[in-house]
């Protein structure tokens, strides 16, 4: 690509190192339809006449399948109806001297229609094809993402649903505190899905500028109509400022942090189910297709889906760490180190994307032990701060109020009694105010049930709170709907 400037030809071992094409051939859609925008600009600007608009166009189309037939010797009907992803490996093994996407379908379009496909690159430079190339990939690995965080969330909210008014005890610092709902304990974890939805959505929303036509770093050196290309592509518009265009991997940085923070949530509701199967906690049975036994164990069934996700989140981290790590420090614009941060982003989305192929179907599949939970929910003074509350609308100071429930659970713990077997008499030797009603006060239904706020655990609050959760999916689930649509009114017009 750059002959004419070199008079001694690469190093055999540098130049195989130095390929790309291995791991960033799975660009090659995307590769293709930057082409097509561009091939349009061209035209636009006189580069091309429309008979050879035309016949590049139909080249490109052409590209993809014909990557496909040559690795699997289909006829061509075959071919188009060929999976691309599974012949990826075979592709690049047919291809030794092409040394990345940019170079591949270069050469495949010279094969198609001769040496005008040499005029493709007329006005524009690898530094924005890859900007542009890794920009779209992004944006369809979020699309995907948030697909399948709305299955989950889906599949979280029908348990929530199924568990009803059924209750478990909740923990903090891993020591019992309070009794909730379990829909409640499911909703959190729908609440986390929420904000990582909107983050994938913000990040889509800040990428979606497009790179081409500002050429290596100064921009395109010919009068081109940067608009044409970026809504060939679905983009809002070009970017503005082209040396940031061509360094820029702020929302490959977005998304992989995105993405680690969404392992995070996985990774705790992971850990969680992992607990809470143990025979120690004894509240959930994990489905039998999505654990494994033990080798030497006859007895065992082990959490493989839970701890194997678990385990993914370290990646995610890694793969956000790696390609900040990376970006950090470059001067602008394009810098070859660059070439190093496509293959954390590829992992990311599809280490993501096969976690949320499974968790939806794992959640539906879950079984809640609910009389263990709830029996577990009753020990443990659970209650004390329903009590103390209790105390607190007879007049006493709240840290008052604390005292004295600590010490009537002090009393309980010497005797071996929770606070409802406690006598009335023994409780109002810590304060006159307890009455008849502190029993009610403090039952199961009753400490759930003051928890009356926006959030709480109180039964018709959760209630309330699984309907907005199902009203946000169905929205989100319409929006996403929408932008499908119009992408495929977009992919149909550029056919034309």
């Amino acid at each position: 690509m750059w002959s004419g400037r070199f008079r001694e030809p690469l190093d055999p071992a540098f130049e195989s190192w130095q390929r790309s094409f291995p791991f960033d051939v799975r660009l090659l859609p995307q590769e293709v339809a930057a082409s097509k925008a561009h091939a349009r600009a061209i035209a636009a600007a006189g580069i091309l006449t429309d008979t050879e608009l035309s016949k590049m166009l139909d080249g490109l189309d052409r590209v993809i399948p014909l990557s496909v037939e040559e690795v699997t010797k289909l006829t061509p009907a075959e071919s188009a109806q060929a999976s691309l992803e599974a012949n990826l490996a075979g592709i690049v093994a047919l291809n030794p001297q092409a040394e990345d996407i940019h170079h591949f379908v270069e050469l495949q379009l010279t094969k198609l229609i001769g040496d005008l496909a040499l005029k493709l690159h007329t006005g524009r430079s690898r530094n924005e094809q890859i900007a542009t190339d890794m920009r779209l990939f992004v944006r369809d690995a979020i699309d995907q993402t948030l697909d399948g965080l709305l299955a989950w969330r889906e599949a979280l909210v029908e348990q929530a649903r199924s568990a009803s008014d059924s209750v478990m005890p909740s923990y903090t610092h891993l020591q019992r505190a309070e009794p909730v709902l379990i829909a409640h304990w499911l909703l959190a974890y729908v609440a986390m899905l929420e904000r990582d939805f909107t983050r994938l959505v913000d990040c889509r929303n800040r990428l979606n500028l497009c790179p081409l036509g500002s050429g290596a770093i100064a921009g395109a050196t010919l009068a081109l109509d940067r608009t044409i290309a970026a809504e060939a592509l679905g983009f809002d518009g070009p970017t503005p400022n082209s040396m940031d265009a061509t360094s820029d991997r702020d929302f490959a940085l977005e998304f992989t942090q995105a993405l680690s923070t969404l392992g995070l949530h996985i990774s705790r509701f992971a850990e969680e189910l992992t607990l809470y199967s143990t025979a120690e906690f004894g509240f959930l049975d994990l489905p039998e297709r999505f654990s494994t036994g033990s080798s030497a164990m006859p007895q065992k069934k082990n959490p493989d889906l839970t701890e194997l996700i678990r385990g993914k989140a370290g990646r995610l981290q890694g793969a956000a760490l790696t390609l900040a790590t990376i970006v950090k420090g470059l001067p602008l614009a394009y810098n070859k180190d660059l070439q190093e941060g496509q293959e954390p982003v590829f992992d990311a989305a599809d280490t993501v994307l096969g976690i949320l192929a499974l968790l939806p179907g794992f959640t539906r599949a879950l079984r809640f032990r609910t009389e263990a939970m709830k029996a577990a929910a009753e020990k443990g003074y659970l209650n004390a701060m329903a009590a103390a509350t209790y105390l607190t609308y007879k007049g006493v100071p709240f840290r008052k109020a604390h005292e004295k429930i600590g010490q009537a659970v002090r009393l309980g713990l010497e005797t071996g009694r929770e606070l409802n077997q406690l006598t009335l008499e023994e409780l109002r030797g810590f304060g006159e105010e307890f009455g008849a009603d502190f029993f009610d006060a403090i039952s199961l239904k009753a400490t759930l049930d003051c928890h009356d706020v926006i959030g709480g655990t109180a039964t018709h609050r959760v209630r309330d709170a699984v309907a907005d959760a199902s009203r946000r999916i169905a929205s989100d689930t319409a929006s996403l709907a929408s932008k499908k649509s119009a992408k495929l009114g977009l992919e149909s017009a550029a056919l034309v």
